[in-house]
C-alpha cells in the first residue's frame, strides 16, 4: 500500500467523520427547533451524506458505501448525546457548552442510551443501510461539454 492511498484513507475516514458530526449537529438544531424527536431524519441525513461521500472519494465501491454507513451512524449517536446535553441544560438552568464540558462523553452516552427508543433505532438502522446501499453503487459519468 503507497503513502498516497494510506493518505487518501486516512483523509477519506476523516472527512467522512467530520460531515457526520456535522450532519448530527444541523439534525439537532432542527430537532431543537421543532421541539420534538424527529428520528425520520436520519433518511434524508443518510442521502446527504451518501452523496457527498459517494462523489468525494476516488472509486466510490464498498469503501464509500462504509464510509457512509459509519458517517450517518456517526451523526445519530450525535445528535442523542447532543439532544441528552440540551435536556440536562435545561433542567439544570446551564448554558449548552458549558453542560458538554461538565458532563463529559462518557455521560452523555449513557444518558443517550437510556434515552433511546426502538424506533429511533429502527429509524437509524434504516438509514445506515440506506446509505451503504447509496454510497456503493457508482457515481454519475458528468459528460464534459465543449
Amino acid at each position: 500500500m503507497s503513502s498516497r492511498s494510506i493518505f487518501g484513507l486516512v483523509f477519506g475516514v476523516f472527512i467522512a467523520a467530520m460531515l457526520g458530526l456535522a450532519a448530527g449537529a444541523l439534525w439537532m438544531v432542527v430537532t431543537l427547533y421543532q421541539r420534538q424527536p424527529m428520528p425520520w431524519l436520519a433518511l434524508p441525513i443518510a442521502v446527504i451524506l451518501a452523496w457527498a461521500i459517494r462523489n468525494g472519494v476516488r472509486r466510490p465501491g464498498n469503501g464509500a458505501a462504509l464510509l457512509a454507513a459509519l458517517a450517518t451512524l456517526l451523526a445519530s449517536i450525535y445528535v442523542s448525546m447532543l439532544i441528552a446535553a440540551a435536556r440536562i441544560a435545561g433542567s439544570m438552568g446551564l448554558g449548552l457548552i458549558d453542560t458538554l464540558q461538565t458532563a463529559g462523553a462518557g455521560m452523555l452516552w449513557q444518558l443517550a442510551r437510556i434515552g433511546l427508543s426502538v424506533s429511533e433505532g429502527m429509524w437509524t438502522v434504516l438509514a445506515v443501510l440506506l446509505a451503504a446501499w447509496l454510497g456503493r453503487r457508482p457515481a454519475p459519468i458528468k459528460k464534459l461539454s465543449k
